[in-house]
């Protein structure tokens, strides 16, 4: 009772004494943090409603947005609480709430101040009008018509690269917003490692007949897609009352608080894969958004100062193994659509009818090389990154032109995968990154399979008994375990810091390879 007491009165003190310069320096961030939800909106609005006529305002809204949120965080005022807090606060412990926050704020002030204003707002201008050459130009198949749009947002990448400033490579300092602390060097060294690996799975399976997967290519009705892939995420834990699922030409998640956090999906009417695992995948973000701590909400601990994003996932490849986690590592297990293939069944009974669960298994799970990033299985699918690594940082450091950009994607097609890429759409403009400029960011979808791996592994070895509920279909304690260890903490702390405090250690790729190989066993009966 006594040792409570004292602790309630220091926290009073605290409160009293040391807070009323940082007080007023997360007002301050709130308001930015608001600022960022609005351009958010307006972007969500751009992918998925706002007529195609819209794009040359919206980049005026959206770069008027981004200015304002500039002059908020440089400002003068802003500067001056920040050094009032670090005074404020100087005796408070490193992994404090107060200390990260001001951590996270000082080294944006830093990054934003070799960054030219103009060179920010003319990014920010240029997203609109270049998503809406990059949809046209991929539903006609035409890389022309996004080429110029492309050039300026690699011109602006390049001249971002040098303002930052980099020791090795020019493509290191992009990589900073998205995964601090990755280089090409460290790159390098994580796809040698992988490259081993997933080649001993291609050479186990290369002449073994492949399990049937013609039924995955017939008639599913688009409405029965949305209420088998809704229900599913409902089961993971995404919360319908604080978020919506809507169609788009490219997948994405985002969010507006953990109130509002919504998930985007692309449906064929005879093709089930891309809107069923899309579904959970995007799931997999919005689930991470939506159980960061509430208090945390329009805080640093919710804000990625050096992208002007409202975002809780601390880096992109954290955010990518949660998405990759619900998708791959629970959505194409055995143990899943033994729990689920009937209600499947009961969506599609004509198309399904002859094919069963274990059927059904295989053919999601098959290994082979696809033209598609998004569509491609998980032995493959970190080629597509390496090639996407390789072309961005030769675009970055003025060794590919971007007019030479489809033949050298083709060519990287060929040499990685061994297939031939019959048009633009199916090649070069699948992506919808280079539209937004994000150069940089590829990495983390293979950093996101490899750090899932390493959450899945330390929670079986760890906590088994979350395994035997999930094989019960019952997600719950899976997600009590990710909001503990992942969710709950923002961006509070880095991603290897958040690695180390749950497996005890930072990247490793040995789970993943595992995985993949104990996947593969079971698909095609091969052995390691």
């Amino acid at each position: 009772m006594i040792i409570y007491l004292f602790l309630k009165e220091i926290k009073s003190f605290r409160n009293k004494f040391m807070g009323n310069a940082f007080k007023k320096l997360n007002r301050e961030i709130n308001k930015f943090n608001d600022v960022l939800n609005t351009m958010s909106v307006l972007i969500w609005d751009s992918r998925t409603k706002m007529p195609k006529k819209g794009a040359n305002s919206r980049g005026y809204q959206v770069g008027t947005l981004t200015s304002v949120a500039r002059d908020i965080l440089l400002s003068s005022k802003m500067r001056k609480l920040l050094e009032d807090s670090q005074n404020e606060t100087h005796n408070l412990d490193k992994d404090s709430f107060e200390k990260k926050t001001l951590s996270h704020l000082s080294e944006a002030i830093n990054y934003h101040d070799k960054i030219p204003e103009k060179l920010q707002v003319k990014k920010a201008e240029l997203e609109p009008l270049a998503h809406n050459a990059w949809a046209e130009a991929r539903e006609k198949k035409d890389f022309k018509i996004f080429k110029p749009y492309l050039e300026e947002q690699v011109k602006i990448a390049i001249e971002q690269a040098h303002c930052i400033g980099f020791k090795d490579h020019p493509y290191d300092a992009l990589m900073q917003r998205f995964e601090p602390g990755e280089t090409v060097n460290s790159l390098k060294l994580l796809f040698d490692n992988l490259k081993v690996g997933l080649g001993e799975i291609l050479d186990k399976i290369s002449q073994i007949e492949q399990p049937n997967k013609d039924f995955l290519f017939k008639e599913y009705p688009i409405d029965k897609q949305i209420e088998f892939s809704t229900s599913i995420a409902k089961k993971f834990g995404y919360d319908f009352d604080r978020g919506r699922l809507d169609s788009t030409v490219h997948p994405f998640e985002i969010s507006f608080t953990r109130d509002d956090v919504r998930i985007t999906t692309r449906y064929y009417k005879n093709f089930i894969n891309p809107s069923l695992f899309g579904t959970l995948h995007e799931a997999g973000h919005g689930i991470y958004e939506q159980n960061v701590k509430e208090e945390y909400s329009r805080s640093a601990m919710t804000t990625d100062f050096l992208s002007f994003y409202a975002v809780g996932g601390v880096s992109f490849g954290a955010h990518e193994s949660q998405s990759r986690l619900y998708e791959n590592h629970i959505g194409r297990s055995k143990i899943f659509w033994e729990n689920h293939y009937n209600e499947l069944v009961d969506c599609f009974p004509e198309t399904l009818k002859k094919v069963s669960a274990d059927d059904f298994f295989k053919a999601v799970n098959v290994i082979e090389p696809s033209l598609i990033r998004v569509e491609s299985d998980e032995s493959t699918y970190d080629f597509h990154i390496m090639l996407r690594v390789d072309i961005e940082s030769m675009l970055v450091d003025k060794s590919l032109k971007v007019s030479d950009l489809p033949v050298v994607w083709n060519d990287q097609i060929k040499k990685y995968l061994g297939l031939e890429v019959p048009n633009d759409s199916e090649g070069v403009l699948q992506d919808i990154h280079w539209s937004g400029g994000q150069f940089g960011t590829f990495c983390n979808y293979t950093i996101g399979n490899v750090m899932a791996a390493q959450l899945i592994d330390t929670m079986d070895n760890s906590q088994p008994k979350i395994r035997t509920e999930i094989n019960k279909a019952n997600y719950s304690p899976l997600l009590d375990w990710l909001k503990s260890n992942i969710h709950q903490h923002g961006r509070r702390y880095s991603r290897n810091e958040l690695l180390e405090k749950c497996t005890g250690e930072t990247l490793n790729p040995k789970p993943y390879i595992a995985y993949l190989k104990d996947k593969a066993s079971q698909v095609y009966g091969v052995k390691f």
